[in-house]
């Protein structure tokens, strides 16, 4: 849903534009690191924020990764998973497909 905000004024000596204070906050672009995304699209100028991962996280949001979470999310909205009790009985599934595996 589009929701008019303002207007915000291009200095022409090198471009910056100001984003209001009330969206910075909102969109988490006053942490930080945070970054906007530009795009062109059918003539309308598109600014999509993002906010800077730790280097040390940024496994997570590699392209092959995030393909895995969306699987497990399919996965365990389609009830295609096994919960256990204990760490014990975890344990014991994990020793008897590995035993499974090496009498194959």
């Amino acid at each position: 849903m589009d929701k008019h905000v303002g207007f915000a004024a291009v200095q022409p000596k090198n471009g910056t534009i100001t984003i209001p204070a009330q969206l910075r906050r909102r969109f988490g672009l006053d942490r930080p690191g945070a970054q906007v995304e530009i795009i062109d699209r059918d003539g309308e100028i598109v600014l999509i924020p993002h906010v800077a991962v730790p280097a040390e996280q940024a496994w997570f949001w590699t392209k092959d990764w995030q393909e895995r979470e969306r699987e497990a999310d399919a996965d365990l909205a389609a009830r295609r998973s096994t919960t256990f009790d204990t760490s014990e009985d975890l344990l014991a599934h994990l020793e008897q497909i590995d035993s499974d595996s090496v009498s194959r």
